[in-house]
């Protein structure tokens, strides 16, 4: 059974926000956002919202969390998924990390281990272009 924490969706769905807390109390948003020149692609955007984090949403808290809170960010991005079956395509940015070269076009860690959960979310009727520090899945 893949362990998640528990969601607390948007009382209106095409809100697109979500949160979660984890065990240890990092609080996370996911959010989804919607292009101005292509309202059928959504970006997901996720990251801690505690203020102790002095709003610096990429963190990495090193609460050794990482694989229940990307399975709960697949869970979501599952539910929005659902709940929105006319969007085409997903985009992922996978920001660099303090120690990461943010010049480099070389992939990011996080996008590496983002590009990791894209099959278990998308399965193989969508497309993936993996370039840089971007994920887009498309139909």
């Amino acid at each position: 059974m893949i362990r998640t924490f528990t969601i607390v969706p948007p009382v209106i769905p095409s809100a697109g926000l979500y949160y979660f807390t984890t065990d240890s109390g990092v609080q996370y948003e996911v959010r989804f956002g919607r292009k101005q020149n292509n309202l059928l692609c959504a970006t997901i955007v996720f990251g801690v919202i505690n203020d102790e984090y002095d709003g610096e949403e990429y963190i990495e808290t090193n609460k050794g969390d990482v694989y229940k809170v990307m399975n709960t960010i697949v869970k979501v991005v599952l539910l929005f998924k659902d709940q929105h079956p006319n969007i085409r395509s997903y985009e992922f940015t996978g920001e660099p990390s303090h120690n990461e070269n943010q010049t480099n076009r070389a992939p990011t860690t996080r996008i590496k281990m983002y590009h990791r959960y894209v099959n278990r979310i998308f399965g193989d009727s969508w497309k993936c272009n993996f370039e840089g520090n971007k994920i887009t899945v498309f139909k």
